[in-house]
């Protein structure tokens, strides 16, 4: 899913599926923009936040070329800018900063909600790569968020990563959740929203995109495992609407924070 091909220096060449309601996937893009950025970095350095801002609709039926520029090299850290372009031009760009690790005080004051465990609920996806499960509005008890349209996911891929402990297998743990995390900001924008709300699934009516993308990474994940995804719908106004998200380990550990600002445009209004 997250193979690119050397194309140069510091360029490589990815590809992906066709997402099922047309074109590439963003969330798979800023995957391979972050695996391109980490194939630039030190090996012990690991990617600890990366802002992506979506240009252009991804095309599956050709390539996509990442170029990465070394925006800088320090002790501690390092700062990467890939751009992912297509024949059509780019279509994201994205920076991506790396730490070296260090000992420091761990403290997380974001707690989980109190919801049942991924196997007690129906799982449902739409794609055979990870699986998904919709936790009922009803069912989540525990600390409130702030917003609306309050969404809450279980998410896991479907077959095994590797050993999260090594280096090159965590890197690929969270590949796949900036590939995951691109999957729920949306509904929660919807639920959020007044009209969308009321005729949720029917696709017709709204047109939904993203348009920025940001994760941190607060501690080293499992992918291959369930996690939570817990959304709500922070802002919405000009057509965007801002989600902010948390995402827990089962057990409640809190591995990433993820924001997205979300385009949702009525269609059946006059303009």
């Amino acid at each position: 899913m997250f193979e690119l091909s050397p194309h140069g220096t510091d360029v490589f060449v990815g590809a992906g599926p066709e997402y099922p309601w047309g074109g590439l996937y963003g969330g798979q893009i800023v995957a391979q923009a972050l695996r391109a950025a980490t194939l630039t970095v030190e090996p012990d350095l690991e990617p600890h936040s990366i802002r992506a801002y979506f240009i252009r609709p991804g095309d599956a039926t050709e390539p996509v070329r990442y170029e990465v520029d070394r925006i800088r090299n320090g002790r501690s850290f390092s700062t990467r800018r890939v751009v992912a372009k297509q024949a059509i031009g780019a279509i994201l760009n994205a920076e991506s900063s790396f730490q070296r690790p260090e000992p420091a005080a761990s403290v997380q004051s974001i707690l989980m909600p109190d919801v049942p465990a991924a196997d007690s609920l129906d799982v449902s996806s739409w794609t055979e790569t990870f699986d998904r499960v919709v936790v009922p509005a009803t069912q989540v008890q525990g600390p409130r968020r702030d917003g609306a349209g309050r969404t809450v996911v279980w998410m896991k891929v479907n077959h095994e990563l590797g050993d999260p402990a090594e280096a090159p297998a965590q890197l690929l743990h969270r590949s796949w959740l900036a590939f995951l995390s691109d999957d729920v900001p949306t509904e929660a924008v919807m639920h959020a929203h007044p009209e969308a709300a009321a005729v949720m699934g029917d696709e017709d009516r709204f047109f939904g995109a993203s348009l920025d993308h940001t994760i941190w990474f607060h501690r080293p994940l499992r992918a291959d495992r369930w996690h939570l995804y817990d959304f709500t719908c922070q802002h919405f106004v000009g057509g965007r609407g801002l989600a902010h998200g948390h995402v827990f380990t089962a057990d409640g550990t809190h591995v990433a924070t993820v924001t997205q600002e979300v385009l949702l445009r009525d269609r059946a209004a006059k303009r």
